[in-house]
């Protein structure tokens, strides 16, 4: 499954190379985000009954887009959903080595595997993510990395990046989907948070891979629109999924470092337009945070 905005001919390369796959049974939803390029009719006419579309009447976001597919998925019969980004090139064995890797044990909720910059395809983008004391997540394990066998070996993640997730069935009907409080970014760390508070297992698995343009939906690159949102959804997830200490120490990392160093480099540059976002965010996601209290739940201690 995987979600389009406005990118129709990077979501037919993607179904193309699903296509493309060795798994023997599978089907491929295209949830389309309110497009108005023309999308739908476009897929439609060039992949006809290959796949199936969603058409959502609006830009539901990231995490309710996806949401939007997995209730359709749900009616169906099926043992896994892999989510995917659609501007992505996936290998045609990645679905078999996820598979496999997720049956080998019924505790394992995720399975993901190496992600590739697509222009430098030997190039890693991530194969997971680290767990940071203070923020939850810390950076992609293997950034810009060459590919030298350095991360061949199947391992456990507190949090994995969502290129391509394969998702087990009863994680679904256990956890839900994506939160809707995420419209972009952080969805899926907070989704992995609490897939582990129910006790699965998120994995890693060296032989699925796939190729990643990167960020395209959001425009691509450093732009207001995910600007905003990364700063923004920082604070909920760590506001629900961090203890006191810990939110106590991102707020004062933070408001005395983080921000005013951002704010002065970004004005030193001339990127008022990015500045302003940025700022905007941060306020936003601290002012949703003190309306929803409600809705922490610590998961994590500093050692």
């Amino acid at each position: 499954m995987t979600l389009n905005w406005n990118r129709k001919h990077d979501t037919e390369e993607c179904v193309n190379a699903l296509l493309e796959m060795n798994y023997p049974n599978f089907e491929i939803v295209v949830v389309d985000n309110g497009s108005e390029d023309g999308s739908v009719d476009h897929l439609k006419e060039k992949l006809g009954d290959k796949i199936h579309i969603v058409a959502n009447g609006k830009n539901l976001g990231y995490a309710d887009g996806f949401n939007s597919g997995i209730n359709y998925v749900m009616e169906r019969e099926a043992n896994y959903i892999l989510i995917l980004n659609n501007d992505t090139k996936i290998d045609k064995n990645a679905l078999t080595e996820l598979v496999k890797t997720a049956e080998s044990d019924p505790k394992i909720g995720f399975v993901s595997g190496k992600v590739y910059h697509f222009n430098k395809p030997n190039v890693i983008q991530t194969v997971g993510k680290l767990t940071d004391p203070i923020t939850l997540v810390g950076a992609h394990v293997g950034a810009n990395e060459m590919d030298e066998g350095q991360y061949d070996e199947i391992r456990d993640y507190d949090f994995i990046d969502d290129v391509f997730l394969l998702v087990r069935w009863e994680v679904i009907e256990k956890v839900g989907g994506y939160d809707s409080n995420f419209f972009l970014y952080f969805e899926e760390t907070d989704w992995c948070a609490r897939v582990r508070r129910a006790g699965y297992r998120i994995v890693f698995a060296p032989a699925a891979k796939i190729w990643h343009k990167g960020s395209m939906s959001s425009g691509g690159g450093t732009n207001p629109v995910n600007t905003f949102w990364l700063a923004r959804n920082r604070y909920p997830f760590i506001g629900r999924n961090g203890s006191p200490k810990q939110w106590n120490h991102f707020l004062l990392k933070n408001f005395f470092y983080q921000i005013p160093m951002t704010v002065f480099v970004r004005a030193v540059k001339g990127k008022f337009n990015i500045l302003v976002s940025y700022i905007k965010g941060n306020l936003s996601g601290l002012i949703w945070v003190l309306r929803n209290k409600e809705q922490k739940e610590a998961i994590y201690e500093i050692n």
